[in-house]
């Protein structure tokens, strides 16, 4: 009598979703006011879902927060509210709006306020006393992002130091800190743009539509196409046009980008992601090209 064996074998992306589901139950069980940043963009939905299967069939067990600059593409804030409903999940707004009538930051020169975003998500850890937070970054999205752990250790003024990072051998995690200290957590750290968008596809997750190509007025800008729009102006000398286009990423509006798309479905944009040799945020994100450091020099200052 022959026996037939069945090899079973885990796919990349089981593999991927289930050291993310382990990273978030360790938080869950080592600390004790964890939050998830949510901005509605496509990592923070990825992060939720995997929350979702983390912890099903209970709810999940900690609240979102996002970190609002007021510059917000309506359809992702849309997109924001109506998810934080369907999963009866409670929402923490950090307001830099808030922050500037209150005088804790002040309005930059250009108008873009990613930079003041630090001082108001520091003032929200310590008013909520969250000790770990979950965020999106990735390690292919920005060379500082690949310098930093899954446990990125802060102090207790939310700054990071690259060169005080505890070792993660075999999948351990140490999440002890002092009080006014926390956790920075990054569930999706070895995952890639192109990882996300399959996840997406396979999960069949809704995304706010500015991710996928549509017509948009846009004007072009140290060789980047920025969308129109209140907190945008075309300066002297630029000539808005219309475009067919859609966003890699959706940050503050008065500095991200759009590219010329006309991925209309989620193949269509996993084809052009598994094509493009520039990471989102080098070919979308203004702000990231005041210097070489720009993105290390604010996780040093408490960024995300």
């Amino acid at each position: 009598m022959s026996q037939t064996s069945t090899t079973y074998r885990v796919s990349h992306l089981d593999a991927l979703e289930a050291e993310s589901i382990f990273i978030m139950r360790e938080v869950v069980a080592e600390l004790e006011r964890p939050v998830l940043l949510f901005s509605g963009g496509k990592d923070s939905i990825v992060m939720l879902r995997l929350a979702e299967k983390a912890f099903t069939p209970a709810r999940i067990p900690f609240p979102v927060m996002h970190v609002d600059t007021g510059h917000n593409f309506p359809e992702v804030i849309k997109y924001r509210d109506a998810r934080v409903v369907d999963l009866g999940l409670q929402l923490v707004v950090a307001s830099v709006p808030e922050a500037l009538e209150a005088g804790l930051v002040r309005e930059p020169a250009d108008g873009t306020r990613n930079r003041i975003q630090t001082p108001v998500l520091l003032a929200a850890v310590e008013k909520y006393r969250f000790d770990a937070l979950f965020g999106g970054a990735r390690r292919d999205e920005e060379k500082a992002r690949a310098k930093e752990r899954v446990f990125s250790f802060r102090d207790d003024f939310g700054q990071w130091d690259p060169k005080n990072q505890r070792p993660e051998l075999w999948g351990l995690y140490n999440g002890r800190h002092h009080p006014g200290e926390s956790i920075r957590v990054f569930p999706l750290s070895n995952w890639t743009e192109l990882d996300v968008w399959h996840y997406i596809a396979r999960e069949q997750l809704s995304l706010p539509e500015i991710y996928y190509a549509h017509e948009r007025e846009v004007v072009e800008r140290d060789g980047m196409l920025y969308g129109v729009n209140e907190y945008l102006a075309a300066r002297a000398g630029e000539t808005p046009f219309t475009a067919t286009v859609r966003y890699r990423t959706v940050g503050d509006a008065s500095c991200t980008a759009a590219v010329r798309s006309d991925a209309d479905t989620v193949e269509k944009v996993i084809d052009e992601v598994a094509a493009t040799r520039i990471t989102e945020r080098g070919a979308t994100r203004g702000d990231d090209r005041v210097s070489e450091a720009a993105m290390e020099d604010r996780k040093r200052e408490g960024y995300f």
